[in-house]
C-alpha cells in the first residue's frame, strides 16, 4: 500500500513528525502537496462534505480506506503497523502517552511566535511573544526536557531509548523537538543542552539511523524556515 500525506508543502511543520516515521518504516508514500495540483486536492477533501469523518485539519493520512488526522493518531497507527510501537497495550499507551506531552511541547513554542492569535501576523504581537518566549525558555523548556532527561534515564531497559531497548515513534518525535528547538532557540539550547545529556545523545542516535540520515540528506527533507513551528527570531532567543 501506498500511503498519502496531505501537508502543507512549503514547512516542515507538524507534518514531519509524520514523514520521519514514514522514511524510518521504510514504506512507500507519497507527500501529495509537494506536487502540482496537491494542495488543492488537499483543500477539497478538507471541504468535501461526502467525507463521513473529515480530518479537522492537516496533517491527515490516507492509507487504504483510512483517512487519518491528527499527529499522534497517525503515528500510533504507523507505529502500531510498521514495528515503532511496543507490541503490549502498556507498552502502546505509554508511547501514545509520550507523544502527546510532545504535542503539548509543540503548542507551546508554535504560541512563542503567535501568542494572541494564529490569524495574526507575528509582527502584530511581537511585544506578547517576547513575554511569552522568555516563559518558554526560562521555565517551559526545562520543565519538558527535564521531563523527558528523566523518561530516558529511569527506562528499565536503558537509556538509548524513551520506551524500551528499541526505537518508537516517540523517539523520532523527540529527535525532531530537538532539531527544532536548536534551529529556534540556539542561545537557550546551549545552555539547557547540559542538563539533557541524555535527550541529546538520543538525537544524535536518531540522526545516525541509515534511513534518517538519508532522509536528512535528500531534497524530501525541507529546511527549518519562519513559516513554520519552529521560527528563528533572534529577539525571542535568550541574550537578546
Amino acid at each position: 500500500m501506498r500511503y498519502e500525506l496531505y501537508y502543507w508543502p512549503g514547512i516542515q511543520g507538524r507534518g514531519e513528525f509524520v514523514r520521519l516515521a514514514l522514511e524510518e518504516a521504510g514504506v512507500d508514500y507519497l507527500d501529495v502537496c509537494r506536487n502540482e495540483g496537491g494542495e488543492d486536492a488537499m483543500m477539497a477533501m478538507l471541504e468535501d462534505g461526502r467525507v463521513a469523518r473529515p480530518p479537522f485539519a492537516p496533517p491527515f493520512l490516507k492509507a487504504g480506506r483510512h483517512l487519518i488526522g491528527q499527529t499522534a493518531n497517525i503515528l500510533r497507527f504507523l507505529g502500531e503497523h510498521h514495528g515503532l510501537a511496543p507490541g503490549d497495550e502498556r507498552g502502546r499507551l505509554w508511547t501514545q502517552q509520550l507523544q502527546l506531552t510532545i504535542a503539548d511541547l509543540v503548542a507551546e513554542v508554535h504560541d512563542t511566535h503567535h501568542p494572541i492569535a494564529s490569524s495574526l501576523y507575528y509582527e502584530d504581537q511581537k511585544r506578547e511573544a517576547k513575554r511569552r518566549a522568555a516563559d518558554l525558555r526560562g521555565r517551559r523548556l526545562p520543565k519538558f526536557l527535564g521531563y523527558f532527561e528523566r523518561v530516558l534515564v529511569r527506562n528499565p531497559r536503558g537509556a538509548n531509548y524513551l520506551v524500551a531497548a528499541r526505537l518508537t515513534y516517540a523517539d523520532l518525535s523527540l529527535f525532531q523537538v530537538v532539531a527544532g528547538l536548536r534551529y529556534a532557540f540556539p542561545n537557550a539550547m546551549r545552555a539547557l543542552e547540559a542538563q539533557s545529556p541524555a535527550v541529546i545523545r538520543l538525537h544524535d542516535r536518531i540522526r545516525e539511523r541509515p534511513r534518517i540520515a538519508a532522509y536528512l540528506a535528500s531534497p524530501r527533507r525541507l529546511p527549518f524556515n519562519e513559516e513554520g513551528i519552529f521560527r528563528h527570531y533572534p529577539e525571542l532567543d535568550a541574550g537578546r
